[in-house]
């Protein structure tokens, strides 16, 4: 590829596209809550949480100075991130914070994103980190779950037409706020009932000595503002 091509890309990947119908925002986000609500649509669509889940896990442990051992994505959509390092500290902390969080606030990255125009770069930044979370994946359906999304947004970044991927976007950020703010409701029920006694909360409680229940308070209270703030980003209010 020469220069002229690399210019070419960097142009359209980086480039502005225009924001679409508001009759399509509200399409988009009401496809989003079609596949979080119905039981049966979201244990199919929860394994995006899940991918968004671990991978901020994996994220946060590599930027806390940890080594990052594997990722395992299963098909009940539970995930597992192994990292090595101090065992307590600040890095544990935030490397046990970061799951029930992840989808949150990528999602509100998203809606910051597609807000000033870049729908093209948040396909390729999406698509990028997918890239990079297959090189820790270590089972086989975590790596098949994904390589078929970095999959999809690689076709639809690469061919589909400006329309398609901005519909698709608005879909995928859409989903990441609303998906976001399930989990911790699912969470807060298992413990309810006794279930969940090793969850990212519990873990937090014993590595803090602060109440489970505080950390769940977190997590809601993440989901929510994201979806509050992303949501008025993308309706434009």
């Amino acid at each position: 590829m020469n220069s002229t091509e690399l210019g070419d890309l960097w142009d359209r990947v980086t480039g502005t596209q225009s924001a679409p119908e508001q009759w399509l925002v509200v399409v988009t986000a009401t496809l989003a809550l079609i596949a979080v609500v119905p039981n049966p649509l979201w244990r199919l669509a929860r394994n995006t949480i899940t991918i968004a889940h671990e991978g901020g896990h994996g994220l946060v442990a590599l930027l806390t100075g940890r080594q990052l051992s594997g990722i395992r994505l299963h098909s009940d959509t539970s995930g597992l991130t192994v990292s090595r390092g101090k065992p307590t500290g600040i890095g544990m902390i935030l490397t046990a914070a970061a799951g029930y969080t992840a989808p949150s606030l990528l999602g509100l990255g998203g809606a910051w994103l597609l807000t000033n125009g870049r729908i093209t770069l948040l396909l390729w930044v999406a698509t990028a980190l997918l890239a990079v979370m297959l090189v820790m994946i270590r089972n086989v359906y975590g790596a098949l779950t994904v390589i078929l999304t970095g999959t999809t947004f690689l076709l639809v970044s690469w061919l589909a037409s400006s329309d398609v991927q901005s519909a698709f976007a608005y879909v995928v950020v859409w989903f990441l706020l609303l998906g976001g703010v399930r989990p911790p409701f699912e969470l807060q029920s298992k413990r309810r009932y006794g279930g969940a006694p090793d969850s990212d909360a519990d873990q937090l409680a014993r590595l803090t000595h602060a109440p489970a229940v505080l950390w769940l308070f977190l997590f809601h209270a993440v989901s929510l503002s994201s979806l509050i703030g992303g949501g008025r980003w993308l309706l434009g209010w």
